[in-house]
């Protein structure tokens, strides 16, 4: 067998078979400022949340925040993230510590390319577990048509409690626009 063949049997002979599944799909329909997912349920071990995003601020490139709660969302000051952005050119890292949201640059907004999006994927990692923080991480990027930014960021909510809740906003408060799309999938662990 080929060394690549043997390495790709070895990587995937540690999958679960069906190991990401859809819990939940949002598409926007008529432009809203948030976007929730409610009522997760324990039986996975970590969450992904996949999707496409465009806001209605006046600016090229907003600011994507998440929250998370266990029953209702966290508004309080128990979050934290670190992100690292790049545009072709220029590399810049900025963190925030005790923030009511993990704010991630990573969606187009009005005075960007016409019809562009944002793309992201979000783990959630060890959702249900009591016992510790919890952390998530982010790749996102936005293609402005020849200019734009990728994203490689990280967070955290500082709460043992269980993930139930997450909730999507902008800064600003501004609306998503038609077609922005969440897409929520549970992750089985081995």
């Amino acid at each position: 067998m080929p060394i690549l063949g043997i390495l790709a049997s070895a990587i995937t002979g540690n999958l679960v078979t069906n190991s990401y599944e859809s819990i939940a799909t949002v598409t926007v329909s008529t432009a809203t400022p948030t976007i929730s997912f409610t009522s997760i349920p324990a039986t996975y071990t970590h969450l992904q949340l996949r999707g496409i995003t465009r806001d209605a601020r006046s600016v090229n490139v907003n600011t994507l925040n998440v929250r998370l709660g266990n029953g209702s969302i966290d508004t309080g000051n128990n979050y934290a993230a670190h992100t690292i952005d790049g545009d072709g050119g220029t590399a810049t890292a900025a963190g925030t510590t005790s923030t009511s949201k993990m704010g991630f640059w990573i969606e187009p907004g009005a005075s960007g390319t016409a019809s562009a999006f944002g793309g992201f994927v979000i783990d959630i990692l060890d959702y249900k577990n009591t016992n510790k923080y919890k952390t998530i991480r982010v790749l996102g990027g936005t293609d402005l048509n020849g200019s734009g930014n990728a994203h490689l960021c990280s967070g955290l909510w500082m709460s043992t409690s269980a993930v139930t809740n997450i909730e999507f906003l902008n800064n600003g408060d501004f609306n998503f626009v038609q077609y922005s799309t969440f897409a929520l999938y549970g992750i089985k662990g081995a």
